[in-house]
């Protein structure tokens, strides 16, 4: 194929804002079943507790790191029956936008990107670990991002993702 023909151009050649996907990876995995295999003869209902965080780094001025993390508890009775805990993140280049653009894709369209791949790896892992299949609903990363700039205007900080400490929720 030429050049002629490829669809793709760069950001820099037609000098508008431009979104890109730069790389998609599993920052962190873990699994882990400390009362295995006697936890598997538990008849009791499981208890899950779900805790989601996404951290933003600033890699350059067009680039970010953002990081997507869920860990799932499961516990039957007293015990806990697995936990299994997922970071996955993205390079994400985000050129020629305003601050204020930026810090929406950073807070919903990233996450978005990413959920997919983390639902995948936390249904993998508990299915691998002998347990019945588990798949995260949907979240309203629109909805957290909302409420995110309800408590940043509580605050009256006024930092963006873009410009915050990588950490906490988005």
């Amino acid at each position: 194929m030429s050049e002629e023909n490829n669809n793709a151009v760069p950001a820099e050649a037609n000098n508008g804002p431009a979104f890109t996907v730069e790389k998609i990876y599993v920052k962190d995995v873990s699994f882990e079943s400390p009362n295995s295999p006697t936890i598997f003869s538990e008849n009791v209902q499981p208890d899950l507790q779900l805790n989601l965080n996404q951290k933003v780094q600033r890699l350059s001025d067009e680039a970010f790191e953002v990081v997507l993390g869920v860990t799932l508890t499961c516990k039957a009775g007293d015990k806990t029956a697995y936990v299994a805990e997922v970071e996955q993140a993205g390079v994400f280049g985000l050129i020629g936008l305003e601050p204020q653009a930026i810090d929406v894709l950073l807070g919903t369209h990233c996450p978005n990107i990413l959920f997919p791949y983390v639902r995948s790896m936390v249904s993998d892992l508990i299915q691998a670990g002998g347990f019945p299949p588990f798949y995260l609903q949907p979240i309203n990363f629109e909805g957290l991002y909302a409420e995110t700039l309800r408590q940043r205007q509580q605050q009256a900080d006024g930092t963006s993702l873009a410009d915050s400490e990588p950490a906490g929720n988005a």
